[in-house]
This record gives structure tokens, sequence and C-alpha cells, in this order.
């Protein structure tokens, strides 16, 4: 359990921030980390224009995790930020070297972990999107098989007509190739890639793989290393499924003695789906970890979502729907990115029905921005505690607890 008390809470003084330090933890996703880099380089040119500050990329400085450098002048302010991303996509790929067959075994098992430990039922409860999308992959699967039998029946039909004895079942040849297409469409139908992410967690019914778990010990020490490398901050971001990463990283950290002193500390998740692991039978070490992290003031977490993202679970407090918010709870403070709002009605009109587009569009430019905007956070003069320092909560927040399995690692 990480100490609390009051000799925990920094003095409530702006500094501002010259050099940060940015590590990025990414969801789940196989792709080279170049991704992100250039993500970043086009939609940050595009958030300096509409916002009228200077953001300038360069490469990294070499070694370590794949990065690359950024320079802002906001407000008058200069600051320097270095990023890492800290890659896990060949654990990624790994998961996913899944052939047709196999997929269709995770595709029952996945199913079964939530639906017969009743999580599936109790994250109904929360958000419809994020619950969509994991029924998606399982609906289109069977969809394709369904299509392939049936294609195969007409298939049997027609050569039946010869009269050739048992000659029909050749028909069932068509099932593997039609299958087989389906596979190599995914990067249009994203079935087989949500199946493998969500049958990432479900099979180990919410804890940590053992690879992932050596991976974030790695991450960890990277961090602490860069509190003592001349930082004003060392910010953690989190999104997607890298967000319940970073929230046991950094209680690791907590846990292994990291006080506050030397560089700030914070925490930033994006788009979470914290619940589709915090709610499964085992998942008793993120649980602890989400009951630890939310009654310290150490690292100040936000915690942005969105209800147009279909596939984080927008406005849920991730330790309070789990059921293990403590009754001294500080953080994380959630609010909205309310895409209907920073983004104009054209724009909106533009990405609202682009599921994927919009999970990503917490790491990119609005053309109306409010006080979330990724780049001045990232790369601009206030810390994270500063930047939200009077912001209170949004109210439609969800804090109920639903969660069935509340038991906590020791």
């Amino acid at each position: 359990m990480l100490p609390v008390g009051s000799g925990q809470h920094r003095v409530s003084v702006v500094v501002q921030v010259h050099r940060r330090k940015v590590f990025y933890i990414p969801g789940y996703d196989p792709i080279h980390p170049r991704r992100y880099r250039e993500l970043y380089r086009k939609e940050g040119a595009d958030q300096a224009r509409i916002s009228g500050y200077d953001l300038t990329l360069k490469p990294g400085g070499g070694g370590g995790n794949y990065g690359w450098q950024v320079d802002t002048v906001i407000g008058g302010a200069s600051t320097h930020a270095d990023f890492e991303v800290l890659v896990w996509s060949d654990i990624v790929r790994g998961s996913m070297d899944q052939g047709i067959i196999a997929t269709y075994v995770q595709l029952i098992r996945t199913a079964w972990a939530y639906i017969g430990s009743g999580a599936l039922f109790r994250l109904m409860r929360l958000r419809k999107g994020p619950m969509i999308a994991a029924l998606y992959p399982i609906v289109f699967l069977l969809v394709q098989l369904a299509l392939a039998l049936l294609v195969a029946r007409g298939v049997g039909a027609v050569l039946a007509v010869t009269g050739v004895p048992f000659i029909g079942w050749l028909g069932l040849i068509a099932v593997w190739p039609i299958l087989t297409w389906f596979k190599r469409q995914d990067g249009r139908f994203f079935a087989y890639y949500l199946m493998h992410d969500y049958a990432y967690s479900a099979s180990s019914r919410g804890a940590n793989p053992p690879a992932l778990e050596a991976r974030m010990t790695e991450f960890g020490a990277q961090i602490r290393a860069s509190l003592d490398a001349g930082y004003d901050e060392v910010l953690v971001v989190g999104h997607s499924s890298g967000a319940h990463l970073g929230v046991s990283i950094l209680a690791d950290l907590l846990r292994d003695g990291v006080d506050g002193q030397g560089a700030r500390l914070s925490f930033l998740s994006l788009g979470q789906v914290v619940p589709m692991v915090s709610f499964l039978p085992d998942a008793l070490r993120l649980r602890r970890d989400l009951h630890d992290l939310s009654r310290q003031s150490v690292v100040p977490w936000v915690d942005v979502t969105a209800p147009g993202d279909g596939c984080a679970f927008a406005l849920c407090d991730p330790v309070a729907v789990s059921g293990v918010a403590p009754v001294d709870q500080i953080g994380p403070l959630v609010i909205s990115a309310a895409f209907t709002q920073t983004l104009s009605p054209e724009r909106w009109a533009e990405l609202r029905w682009r599921f994927f587009r919009l999970h990503f569009q917490y790491l990119c430019a609005f053309d109306r921005p409010g006080d979330y905007d990724y780049f001045q956070i990232t790369g601009g003069p206030l810390t994270l505690s500063d930047r939200f320092a009077n912001r209170a909560p949004t109210p439609s927040r969800i804090t109920k607890p639903v969660n069935r399995f509340t038991e906590m690692a020791l």
C-alpha cells in the first residue's frame, strides 16, 4: 500500500517548465512507434497554427526508445520536451500471430471470460460504445464463418446435382479461402485486430502476462532514472490500454520509494479502457494499483475521455467504477475533451462515424480547443497539475461502483 498524508502534498507553487520528459505508453498497437511521431508532427503544427503559438519538432537524441524532441514558445515562455515511446508493440505482434482456427478458439475463450464471469453485463451498465466495440469482433467473425458455410452449402448443392455420392461435401473446400480472404482484408474490418486485443487481457482473466509484466518493470526503471536527469516535469501519458499499464507502473514506482523529490512526476490517461481489465476476476494487481494511485498526491493524475469516443469508457472514474475507491480518494481528475464542443460542426460531422480515428483524437488538433490541448500539456510551460489546478471534474462523470470483483492483491 502506498503511504498517504500531508507530507506527500507539494507546496502549491506554479513553476515554469523549461525541460520536460514525456513517456508515451501506446495502447494495444502492433505498428512501429514512428506513427506517433508523425501524428505529433502533423497535428502539433495544426494546433499551433490554430492556437497561435510556435511548435518545432526535431529527431530524438539517439539511444533508448524511439522518440523525438519538441520546442515551443507559448505566451512568451520557451519549453523543451524530450519524448520517448515506451514500446511494447513487439509483444502485441506476438499475441496477434494467430491463425484462423486459433482466432476462433480465442473468440470462444474470450466470450466465456466476459460472459461466464458476469463482467460483460456489468460493463454494459457503464457505456454502450465500448461494449459494441467489444462485441463487434465476435459478431463479425461469426458472420464471416456463417457466410463461408453458406457459400459452401451452395457449392455443395450444385455439386450434388451430378448424383455422385458424397461429392456435395466437397463444397466445404470453399470455407477456408473465404475465411482467408476476410483475414487478409482485416485492415478494413478490424475484426481480427480487436479480437486479439480483447483476448490478450481475457486470456489471463485480467492478470498481466509475464512478458508484459517484465516490460512494465523496464518502463518503470526508465521513468525513475529520468527523475534525476534535470527535468522540471516527467509526464507519463497512457492512451487506451496504455492507461492501465501506466497506473500499475506508477503505483510500483511509488511503492518503491519515489517521493516527489526531483522532477515533478505526472500522469495523463487518455481514452482509457481500464474497466475491460479491472472487471475481470484475476485483475487483483490492477485493482490494488488503482486503489493506491488514487489516494496519493505525489503523482497528480488527470483522466481525459469524451462521450464521442465510442471505444473508451467516457467519463467513468476508473477507480470508482471498479469498486476500489478509498474513502480518502484524491484522483483522478476526470474531465471531458468534449468533442462536440471542441471540434467545429463541420469537423465533427467528418469524424463522428470514424470510430477508430476518434479514439486517437486526444492526440490530435482541435479547431475549437478548450482547456484540453495535448500539445500544450506535453510541450508547454505549465506542469499538468498547474494547468488543471482550478479545473473541477466534469459533473456528468460516472462514479457508481459496478464491478463484481473488488478483491485486491496484498
